[in-house]
C-alpha cells in the first residue's frame, strides 16, 4: 500500500495522500475495517514528515472515509453511502459538461465518443 507522491505536483503532499487513499477506498481496494498503516510507518515509507500523514488521516476521517480507534490506529469506514453520493455528483458533472458541449454545437456522436474516451481533446 504505497501511494505515489509527486514532489513536483502543486498540491500539498497531504492532499495527494488523501486523494490516493480515497480512490483506493472508493474502488474497494481498501475494504471496510481495513487498518491503514501507522502514521510513523507511512511517514518513513513515503519519506515525509509524520505531521503530514497525521493531517491526511485527519482529513480522511473528517470526510468520512476512515475512523480512528484510540491506541489502535485508523481504519477504513464503510463507504457505500458515500460512494453513492460521489457517483451522483460525478454524473451531475458529466451532465453539465454534456449540456455545455451541446450549447457549443457538439453532436451526440462527438459527445458519445468523448465519454467513451475515444476522442483526444
Amino acid at each position: 500500500m504505497l501511494w505515489n507522491i509527486d514532489f513536483r505536483d502543486k498540491r500539498p503532499i497531504y492532499e495527494q495522500i488523501v486523494s490516493g487513499v480515497e480512490e483506493e477506498i472508493l474502488r474497494g481496494i481498501l475494504p471496510p475495517d481495513e487498518p491503514l498503516p501507522s502514521v510513523r510507518s507511512l511517514a518513513m515509507e513515503l519519506s515525509v514528515n509524520p505531521n503530514t500523514i497525521q493531517k491526511a488521516y485527519r482529513q480522511l476521517e473528517t470526510d468520512g472515509y476512515t475512523y480512528s480507534v484510540p491506541g489502535r490506529g485508523s481504519f477504513v469506514s464503510n463507504v457505500e453511502g458515500l460512494r453513492s453520493v460521489k457517483k451522483k455528483e460525478a454524473l451531475q458533472k458529466i451532465s453539465g459538461i454534456v449540456h455545455e458541449a451541446k450549447i457549443l454545437g457538439a453532436s451526440d456522436g462527438e459527445i458519445n465518443e468523448a465519454v467513451k474516451g475515444g476522442m483526444n481533446l
